[in-house]
């Protein structure tokens, strides 16, 4: 763990020997996370209380230490890139087009037969995103409160169901969508008036304090940021992301969204479902609470409607999203055209990675190549020559390069490359090539190394490696 204390700190100072406080929080914003993530909040005071006592605002790797050791677990997942969306800045950014997109339609009403929701501007857009791992992002009017209206109906739902279990709820509900609209006022001509209360609602029912209730769970306000997280606590099988509360059974999430797949966006659910594939509730405040099971919650706010009482604007996003990423239910079928995956970084990372590595390797980029161990890299990768990158900074003679691979990476100081494409030269090790381009500092380095290597000790003394490491940076 010391190791990564180290690198850590030395990938944020970029080779300074403090890291000025603000840099933190920019580079801990950069994987998702927030200052004011409840999981971090041991982090964050030690750090409040650990800059009272310097002069600068700076924190040297000791201090650093100090103020980060009580939550490494969470910060070694978000700095090694673990999280369910590894490169959460490229992701962000598509995201931010998509919404813009959305931000130049203009059609739509906002709804007037209720006062208060008369009175927001149509030009009100936003939207924001909290994955199952809490990395968060919000653009446009992500503030600004509004109320669920039929949002809040799969919410409780997924409670009433917690709380009392599938069968006790279905025996006064269905499952079926109606079909209707969403105002439509329907009596099964097959049912007497004076049945209504027996067939629909248990026995004692008071009307007035239920009606009274309904209202008040519609009227409830919440923002972009804060339905977001309600959002992902569904996408996330009932745990809270940023809190790790167990907030509803798996049984009631797995009904939540199957009811949310099939009747969640008025008329308009079948459409919605074929061309977007994902559970969704809308309501006529213009908000979409939209899940990405097992990724992320979304909550998009647009006030005006379309002619079903959906959000003009937050239809346009939410069908985008599965235009360009393949989060549909249907997308990761065998044989299916492929479409972006944040999820993975990508079919030719592997290539990418090796390019990077060596490429690090060769301009004795230090600094890099702190990163990318960083984020659990294999720093021991091979190109088609079998080349590794403690050849390339041995051929190139980059004395730090090649003591920060032996010291701090642990790598093979003996690796053979293959010379498939090299003319009469092949199984050289990065000592020959050392020797060859005439680097004496570093073939003193790797002769040195080398007297201490046995495979045991390079796969096993992680405690030693941690030792050196410090004393080297």
């Amino acid at each position: 763990m010391l190791l990564f204390f180290y690198l850590l700190f030395y990938t944020i100072a970029e080779g300074q020997e403090k890291i000025p406080a603000h840099k933190f929080t920019t580079a801990l914003k950069a994987t998702g996370l927030r200052t004011g993530d409840p999981r971090l909040k041991e982090c964050m005071e030690m750090l409040k209380v650990t800059l009272k006592t310097t002069s600068d605002g700076a924190l040297d790797r000791h201090l650093f230490k100090k103020c980060v050791q009580s939550n490494i677990v969470l910060l070694t997942q978000a700095f090694r890139k673990k999280f369910v969306i590894p490169d959460f800045q490229s992701f962000c950014a598509h995201m931010d087009e998509l919404y813009d997109n959305a931000k130049n339609l203009s059609g739509g009403q906002v709804a007037d037969y209720i006062p208060q929701l008369a009175r927001f501007s149509p030009d009100l857009w936003a939207v924001s995103l909290c994955t199952v791992d809490g990395q968060r992002h919000t653009v446009g009017d992500t503030k600004v409160p509004f109320c669920l209206q039929s949002c809040v109906k799969p919410l409780k739902y997924a409670i009433a169901v917690h709380d009392h279990g599938t069968e006790y709820v279905h025996r006064f509900i269905g499952k079926e969508p109606s079909g209707l609209r969403f105002n439509k006022l329907f009596l099964n001509e097959d049912v007497h008036t004076s049945m209504i209360l027996l067939s629909c609602f248990p026995e004692g029912t008071d009307m007035t304090s239920i009606l009274d209730f309904y209202f008040q769970l519609c009227s409830i306000e919440v923002t972009c940021e804060s339905a977001s997280v309600m959002a992902a606590t569904l996408a996330n099988g009932g745990f809270c992301p940023i809190t790790g509360e167990r907030v509803l059974s798996p049984e009631a999430v797995r009904n939540t969204l199957s009811l949310m797949h099939s009747c969640g966006m008025y008329d308009f659910s079948g459409q919605f479902a074929f061309h977007v594939g994902l559970p969704a509730k809308s309501g006529v405040a213009g908000g979409i609470l939209l899940v990405v099971p097992n990724v992320m919650g979304i909550m998009c706010w647009s006030p005006p409607l379309d002619k079903l009482g959906n959000s003009v604007r937050g239809i346009q996003f939410c069908t985008d999203l599965v235009s360009l990423f393949n989060f549909h239910n249907y997308d990761n079928l065998r044989h299916f055209a492929k479409k972006l995956d944040p999820r993975r970084e990508g079919g030719d990372q592997r290539v990418k990675s090796v390019i990077n590595l060596l490429f690090a390797a060769y301009t004795g980029d230090v600094s890099a190549l702190r990163r990318f161990a960083l984020s659990s890299m294999d720093m021991e990768q091979r190109d088609y020559d079998s080349r590794t990158a403690l050849h390339v900074a041995a051929a190139e003679g980059h004395a730090e390069v090649v003591r920060f691979l032996l010291e701090a990476c642990k790598v093979n100081p003996v690796p053979r490359d293959s010379g498939m494409f090299r003319v009469a030269v092949w199984g050289n090790t990065p000592m020959d090539e050392a020797v060859h381009f005439g680097h004496h500092d570093v073939v003193t380095i790797l002769r040195d190394y080398h007297t201490q290597y046995s495979p045991v000790e390079t796969t096993t003394d992680k405690q030693s490696a941690e030792k050196n490491l410090d004393g080297m940076l």
